[in-house]
């Protein structure tokens, strides 16, 4: 994990995909890639190119085949 969070190293998609792991971490817990892809309307290649993001960044934590929030320093709307 990269020491402290640098926002600004994310991308528009990576913000995209965050929301949908957000969204789906507070209604079931954890978020899967198949959920992902569909709440994001982007290909699984690209959703797992950003979650490797969100995860060498802290913002999101590998949970088995799911994905949860990690401690974050940033509030998003879904």
């Amino acid at each position: 994990m990269t020491e402290g969070h640098d926002v600004q190293a994310l991308s528009d998609v990576d913000f995209h995909v965050y929301e949908a792991v957000a969204a789906q971490a507070v209604t079931s817990g954890a978020a899967r890639l198949d959920g992902l892809t569909r709440a994001c309307g982007l290909g699984e290649e690209e959703v797992r190119k950003s979650l490797s993001t969100l995860i060498e960044h802290g913002y999101v934590v590998p949970l088995g085949d799911e994905y949860g929030l990690g401690p974050h320093t940033f509030e998003v709307e879904y």
